[in-house]
């Protein structure tokens, strides 16, 4: 197998171009939304992403199948990526992509938290409980911000649903998901989500809502670009490279989220929510930062 290497310059740029890629995806959600019912979109999102997949996984003969003790949890997982994408899209269905960023890039803190208690070798250092703190103080300024593109439920929303990425990411630390390649379980998850997200979207209202050409073509940017070809992409920057590298970018999507938020839809910019996000920021560099200088 060969040696993973440090992030080197072709990579950061790689890394940087996957974290505006998200941070455009909050966007290109929220734009979506004028023409889908929030729940149906996700569900869309998810069936048009399954079918790249299955074509690039097919075109390139990596097996589609998981090994038979990991399935019961690739399915559990495909469950929270369901419970997780359900949650945000209707965060951003109802308040600001800036506010809804902030509160949904905290992953790594309740990642961290979780993992000090489940994870040998993952205790929390003073490093990380100052970054873990300064989010969460980043968290209270977001959520009482008074600007009037908030909505304290789709903040809410957002922020529950980091806690079902975090969840995620530890099945994947601590079951037999941590042999079962980052694209097989994906399928899982595309697959699950896809299926109960489509099959519950009638409850959350009419299913389209005037769609034109924009929000067409911003669902399937969402499944072709991000859910397949994003991540397929970031798959090969983890084989590639130290994830305590990779890692250390995560802090950058919710401050590019942010900042596109404000200059491509316009929204209100407070001092209190850049502070938050200044906050947040910090905190997530300095949570993953333990990481990084291990190396």
């Amino acid at each position: 197998m060969e040696e993973k290497r440090s992030v080197d310059g072709f990579g950061a740029a790689c890394l940087i171009g996957f974290a505006s890629l998200l941070a455009f995806n909050q966007v290109v959600i929220k734009i979506s939304g004028q023409g889908f019912n929030p729940v149906f979109q996700a569900g869309l999102r998810s069936a048009l992403g399954l079918l790249c997949l299955l074509i690039w996984m097919r075109a390139f003969s990596i097996p589609l199948a998981m090994p038979r003790r990991a399935v019961f949890w690739g399915v559990v997982s495909g469950l929270l990526f369901a419970y997780e994408f359900i949650l945000l899209f209707i965060a951003l269905d109802l308040t600001s992509v800036s506010r809804a960023s902030i509160l949904f890039y905290t992953m790594p803190v309740w990642f961290g938290i979780a993992a000090h208690f489940l994870l040998p070798g993952e205790r929390l250092n003073g490093t990380r409980i100052l970054g873990m703190a300064l989010a969460v103080f980043g968290i209270v300024l977001a959520l009482a911000d008074g600007s009037g593109q908030g909505n304290l439920k789709g903040d809410l929303f957002a922020l529950a649903a980091t806690f079902g990425w975090a969840g995620i990411n530890l099945l994947v630390r601590i079951t037999p998901l941590s042999d079962v390649p980052p694209q097989n379980q994906l399928l899982y998850q595309l697959i699950v989500s896809s299926i109960v997200m489509l099959a519950i979207s009638p409850l959350f209202g009419d299913l389209l809502r005037d769609p034109q050409w924009l929000q067409v073509s911003g669902l399937l940017f969402q499944g072709i670009f991000v859910v397949c070809l994003g991540y397929v992409a970031f798959f090969w920057l983890l084989k590639r490279y130290k994830a305590s590298g990779v890692a250390a970018f995560s802090f950058l999507s919710p401050v590019l989220a942010v900042i596109l938020g404000w200059a491509l839809l316009g929204e209100d910019m407070t001092l209190q929510v850049w502070l938050a996000l200044a906050l947040v920021a910090l905190g997530i560099y300095l949570v993953n930062r333990r990481d990084k200088l291990r190396g």
